[in-house]
């Protein structure tokens, strides 16, 4: 007896379509005109086009141009790049490979030692495996049948996966022979990958653990057209040129050693020159708006950050304990808990909050190697922190307060566009859900009241309390994470943090944390990358460089470089019995600012023949012109600090 194909009602594209049971997502759309799908959302769940139709729903089409076709559309160009390596190379092994923001990757363990030179190769397969439009198919089965399947395989890692999943049933993708464990979804066929690049090769622990082994991971990306894979390459170009770690190389900033340890940063003279002046023009704003500044130890004992919780909640990041005396110190991964007793160091009134603490204070934090990224992701870095100790009724007013001091300072560097988000309570808290809620709507006000836009960032709060995130904006569009607002209820709590009340009680103080910059470290590589290490002229190291054409000239050279040190204009002479263009060619890669030519004519007429890096040949003048250029430009005249009214608008 045939079948009766039932009749569902489904809702798409704001219609509602009446078909049968069993019909693909894929042959709906067509139906409903709907071309250029990738994939579908059904009641809010992300399925491939092939999915059946099982019952009355709401449809929704997911097209390339979003982000979760984006992302589809990745992740199936990291599967075919899969295909691609285990047709070309014996005995491999697959991790995993997703898709993440500008591209995929995929994991893979092989004896074949992989090199620049193999991927053009692998290139070339994958395009015929495009060409040959292979559709993705996705199969259901047990969960130890999957086992069964990667074990028959010789697929460890997937082997491992499944065994630590709890899921009774699991899918996999085909495409002809290849076979993935994989949630999905992905494209309807490989025939939809239109443009891609692999990018680089580097070695991955497996699962992120370095007591696991060693893989090889290949990056690359796609683009729904060339044009967009062109535009992002000479992106990525730009970026090279601007990499802090080769331009700190390159101008003697710093430099990471493995003999001392990774993720350990030292600060050559330049680099700490240009530390210097950022750290003095921090503490004299800070100074400026009401903070004080202390100073704590590197060092504590364990009790005080069990006490804290991070013992508890942060103990992976925690330095391993040293035992000195029969006691159990750890060096500090956070100042806060210092900072709080500073406060209690006496009793406080409500006439004295809020009480503003600030410091440089440097922590160490245990980031694993694989993560150690230059001057981005170390394992000691210097926080700009501060702590704000207030009274319940002052929140709203300290963390709009911060929020223009954020603003002023990151625009003093040169940063005019944010992205700011409010993150909320994560799976792992400590206090109440009322003091939680508390917390976050007075974040929330705060950021209403100064009419910024912001986004929600559900779950993604620290332990003790919810934050506001600042992301700035580079001159290549980048995102770069530094300012950081947080509102705690739970270390007052934990550490009896109180003032007495106008009615002569003890009522608990608020506390809240907060980084402008983020940390010295992670700023500066920012920085290097922005100015693409041509430094505005009241951060440069070298403002100014004499350069001599002859030895005749030797003496004047020495006089202006005096006169420019005594007008407090960094400068260094360059007298060496060189050529003028490898000099100037030396000058130019140094990146420094302004450059001073002196020969014969110039001696003679006590002049100067002044190069701007940024504007060109200047001309001649004499050296009290150049002062008064230079000054004003580093008052903020041309392109250095601006005044804080400026910077407002």
């Amino acid at each position: 007896m045939e079948k009766v194909l039932k009749r569902i009602e489904v809702t798409v594209g704001g219609k509602t379509l009446t078909c049968e049971e069993g019909l693909s997502l894929g042959e709906l759309f067509a139906t409903a005109g709907i071309k250029e799908a990738v994939a579908a959302r059904v009641d809010g769940r992300l399925v491939d086009l092939q999915e059946p139709l099982k019952e009355g729903c709401r449809v929704e089409p997911v097209f390339l141009d979003s982000p979760e076709g984006l992302e589809i559309y990745r992740h199936s160009t990291a599967h075919v790049m899969a295909q691609a390596v285990k047709d070309l190379y014996r005995d491999v092994r697959l991790g995993i490979g997703p898709a993440i923001e500008e591209g995929f990757y995929y994991d893979f363990d092989t004896p074949h030692r992989f090199t620049p030179e193999d991927l053009p190769e692998i290139e070339k397969r994958m395009k015929e495996i495009i060409e040959e439009d292979r559709p993705f198919k996705r199969v259901v089965m047990k969960r130890e049948e999957a086992v069964r399947l990667f074990q028959g395989l010789g697929e460890v890692y997937k082997v491992e996966l499944l065994e630590e999943m709890d899921e009774e049933e699991v899918s996999i993708y085909r495409q002809d022979g290849f076979v993935d464990l994989c949630r999905g979804p992905h494209l309807p066929s490989t025939g939809w990958i239109r443009a891609f690049k692999l990018l680089k090769i580097a070695g991955a622990y497996w699962k992120g653990d370095e007591r696991n082994r060693m893989l090889q991971r290949i990056y690359g990306t796609s683009f729904p057209d060339e044009g967009a894979l062109e535009a992002y390459l000479e992106h990525l170009e730009e970026a090279r040129k601007r990499d802090h770690r080769r331009l700190g190389r390159e101008l003697d900033l710093f430099s990471i050693e493995e003999g001392i340890g990774p993720g350990l940063v030292l600060w050559h003279p330049k680099g700490a020159l240009v530390r210097s002046i950022i750290e003095d023009f921090w503490r004299r704003e800070h100074s400026r708006h009401g903070y004080q500044l202390v100073y704590t130890p590197h060092v504590a004992l364990s009790d005080l950050w069990k006490r804290s919780g991070h013992w508890d909640f942060y103990r992976e990041n925690l330095f391993p304990p040293m035992d000195i005396e029969g006691r159990e110190y750890i060096v500090k991964p956070m100042n806060c808990p210092f900072h709080i007793h500073i406060y209690k160091s006496r009793l406080r009134s409500y006439r004295d909050l809020p009480i503003r603490y600030a410091e440089l204070g440097t922590v160490y934090r245990y980031e694993r190697s694989g993560v150690l990224h230059g001057l981005l992701r170390v394992r000691g870095f210097t926080q700009d922190d501060a702590h704000i100790f207030c009274r319940p009724d002052q929140i709203e007013e300290e963390i709009k307060g911060v929020l223009e001091f954020v603003v002023y300072i990151l625009r003093a560097f040169g940063f005019d566009e944010f992205d700011i988000y409010l993150s909320t309570r994560p799976e792992k808290f400590v206090g109440t859900l009322d003091n939680w809620e508390r917390a976050t709507n007075a974040l929330a006000s705060a950021l209403k009241a100064m009419g910024l836009p912001y986004q929600i960032d559900p779950g993604e709060g620290v332990f003790y309390g919810p934050k506001i995130d600042i992301k700035i904006k580079d001159s290549l569009g980048r995102s770069w994470q530094c300012s950081t607002i947080q509102v705690d209820f739970n270390l007052p709590e934990r550490f009896g943090v109180e003032f007495v009340d106008r009615d002569n009680t003890h009522k608990q103080a608020i506390m809240i944390h907060r980084a402008l910059l983020g940390s010295m470290e992670r700023f500066m590589g920012c920085l290097i990358e922005h100015y693409e290490g041509i430094f505005p002229l009241w951060l440069a190291p070298v403002q100014v460089r004499v350069l001599t054409i002859t030895d005749r000239v030797v003496d004047y050279g020495k006089e202006v470089l005096q006169d420019l040190l005594k007008n407090d204009i960094r400068a260094e002479l360059d007298d060496r019995n060189e050529k003028l263009g490898l000099k100037i060619r030396e000058a130019e890669i140094a990146k420094v600012p302004y450059v001073v030519v002196l020969g014969d004519r110039e001696k003679e007429g006590r002049t100067l023949s002044v190069r701007s890096k940024r504007r060109g040949n200047l001309g001649s003048m004499d050296l009290r012109a150049l002062v008064d250029l230079l000054k004003g430009e580093i008052e903020g005249k041309v392109s250095g600090l601006r005044s804080e009214e400026e910077v407002k608008k």
